[in-house]
């Protein structure tokens, strides 16, 4: 990793993370165990004796971004947010969303078309990065994202991840548990960028009397059952900044996989045109037709699988305890890592293999964790699986990709799984 230097965790994962049920990963003053086994992941996750907390260096890396917010907080703070934010959740419902999301798709589809026609060469990653913010953005706050700015949020939140103090080596092997980690300056910078426009969103809605009937206006309605208070401007920029940013990021991430895959493999990409066309034909995408097509959501989970956008949930043992055998001290860092399950073949079968039908045949005893497990499960499952199979079919059904040197393309594991170097692609409308 110090010889990469590029921060990449999937560097210090041995062989043995993605054969053994638990593992230690190498030395480290506070010693890190990562976990695959369904069972032992699970009560993790569920965390029933409160004793697995989010990660101390996690929450230290996100909180200049997010701040205290539903995302990092715990105990009482976190149920105090949950708690007065569940009816935004409301507006993350289908029946809701799924016009906001037609929408952002149509336009980008303009955007594409221009492509075409001009044969440039562009990121694919900043691509699916524009149009998830896109969608995300008319989702929370009913309007288009301008196109400088969903640039400056995906630059500065590439910084972010590059730079952020939980992926320093030095920290992970000889840092204390709980100790104050400061941030390096150009993170603290791209996390103010991110912010600033964040802020430059939220205000007008401050400023006005009544709020529309959306993720923004529930937020900022939002009041605690008991004592009726309301989140301050910093708060609401901290939770609003967690549907904005874990709205898209994630799925930008597995979008940008799978439109790489399908790229390179053309029996599938074939397969799932098959699909559209057969019930779709060359009609708008409507919400009864994207739950028509099993096997372009199963791309969409296949790639999820693999190339999980949350490579690693960190948690700290609160309290010395036993995991599966392994005696864990307190402050242990305790890994639970979608990568490695994902791609252990004691749960699932060929697990390195692209092979979307294994949904179908319902074969694996693995359980996909990139939306997490337990009472913090990612409630923007349902609206991300519908999100990315309808942007799947849109484009697949009307453009070819081609990736410049794909060889060269290779995951690296930051805060999320994002390709080394960006993804650069050409696009046509489709030939056949």
């Amino acid at each position: 990793m110090i010889r990469q230097g590029d921060g990449d965790l999937l560097s210090l994962v041995p062989i043995d993370a993605y054969l053994e049920p638990a593992t230690w990963l190498g030395y480290s003053r506070r010693s890190i165990l990562l976990v695959n086994d369904t069972e032992l992941v699970r009560n993790v996750m569920t965390d029933p004796l409160g004793i697995f907390p989010k990660n101390d260096l996690m929450v230290g890396a996100l909180e200049p971004l997010v701040g205290d917010s539903i995302f990092v907080s715990d105990g009482d703070t976190w149920s105090r947010q949950r708690a007065m934010i569940d009816p935004a959740f409301s507006h993350m419902r289908i029946g809701t969303a799924y016009a906001s999301m037609t929408a952002a798709v149509d336009d980008y589809v303009a955007v594409l078309d221009d492509r075409a026609m001009s044969g440039e060469t562009f990121s694919l990653d900043f691509a699916m990065s524009e149009l998830t913010a896109d969608v995300i953005c008319r989702t929370v706050f009913s309007k288009s994202l301008e196109g400088k700015t969903a640039r400056d949020v995906f630059e500065a939140f590439s910084e972010f991840e590059r730079r952020v103090a939980s992926v320093d080596l030095k920290q992970l092997i000889f840092g204390k548990p709980w100790a104050d980690v400061a941030q390096p300056e150009p993170v603290l910078d791209a996390c103010e960028r991110i912010r600033k426009h964040i802020g430059a969103l939220v205000d007008p809605r401050l400023a006005q009397d009544t709020q529309a009937d959306d993720i923004v206006g529930s937020v900022i309605a939002a009041r605690h059952p008991d004592d009726g208070s309301k989140f301050t401007r910093e708060e609401l920029i901290d939770q609003i900044g967690v549907f904005f940013l874990a709205g898209h990021e994630t799925t930008e991430s597995v979008l940008t996989w799978a439109v790489f895959i399908l790229a390179n493999d053309p029996d599938s990409l074939a397969r799932a045109r098959d699909e559209v066309d057969a019930a779709v034909g060359e009609q708008e995408i409507s919400f009864k037709d994207v739950k028509q097509l099993p096997f372009v959501r199963n791309i969409f989970r296949e790639a999820l699988r693999l190339y999980p956008p949350i490579t690693f949930i960190p948690r700290v043992a609160r309290e010395a305890t036993t995991i599966g055998g392994f005696k864990v001290k307190r402050g242990a860092m305790i890994m639970v890592s979608p990568w490695t399950s994902h791609r252990n073949s004691a749960l699932w079968k060929n697990a390195d293999r692209f092979d979307p039908d294994r949904f179908a045949r319902g074969e694996d005893d693995g359980i996909l964790l990139s939306f997490g497990l337990g009472p913090r499960v990612c409630v923007g499952a349902a609206f991300a699986t519908i999100e990315a199979t309808l942007i799947l079919a849109a484009l697949i059904r009307r453009y070819d990709f081609s990736v410049e040197n794909p060889d060269a393309v290779r995951p690296v594991s930051r805060l999320t799984t994002r390709p080394a170097d960006e993804i650069c692609v050409t696009v046509q409308r489709r030939s056949v």
